[in-house]
C-alpha cells in the first residue's frame, strides 16, 4: 500500500517556484572508472597471483609487466607463483558499470512546470553551485523584503 505523500500547501504560485532534482534512470549503465564506484582494488590496492607454468600464466604476466601501464611490485611465492602486488588509487583490471545520477533543474513544483524550462547539469559540482547560487538569490531576497 503507498503512503500518502503529505505536502505542505505553497504560499506562492507555482511560477515562482524551481526544483532540483537526482535522480536515476533505472535502465541505463555506463562504464565507470574505479574511484566512481568505490572499487575496493582502487581503494585498498590487490595482489594477482599466476603460475608462469602454464600458457595462460605467462600470457597475462607478459601483459602485466609490458602493457598493463600499472604501478607493481612483482614476487615469487615458495610453491613458484608470481605475485604482482599493485598500490591503491590506480585503475584495477575489472571493467565497472554503474547507473549515472541525473542533476536535473525545473521551473515549478510539484503542482506542474508552467514554462516547461528544466536543464541537467553534467556534472555533480555544477548543480551543487547552482543550488547554492539560488538559495542566495532566495535569502537577498527574504532580506530585502
Amino acid at each position: 500500500m503507498n503512503r500518502p505523500i503529505n505536502r505542505i500547501d505553497p504560499l506562492h504560485s507555482v511560477q515562482s517556484y524551481q526544483t532540483y532534482s537526482i535522480s536515476q534512470r533505472p535502465d541505463v549503465l555506463v562504464r565507470a572508472a574505479c574511484q566512481q564506484v568505490g572499487c575496493g582494488a582502487w581503494l585498498n590496492g590487490w595482489e594477482t597471483s599466476l603460475d608462469e607454468t602454464t600458457e595462460l600464466g605467462r600470457q597475462q604476466a607478459a601483459y602485466i609487466r609490458t602493457r598493463a601501464g600499472r604501478t607493481f611490485r612483482e614476487q615469487r611465492t615458495a610453491a613458484g607463483l608470481t605475485v604482482f602486488r599493485f598500490d591503491s588509487g590506480q585503475r584495477c583490471f575489472a571493467e565497472h558499470k554503474t547507473n549515472p545520477e541525473v542533476y536535473g533543474v525545473r521551473d515549478g513544483d510539484w503542482r506542474g512546470n508552467p514554462t516547461g524550462r528544466s536543464r541537467q547539469h553534467q556534472r555533480p559540482s555544477d548543480w551543487v553551485e547552482d543550488f547554492g547560487e539560488h538559495q542566495l538569490r532566495i535569502a537577498d531576497q527574504q532580506q530585502k523584503g
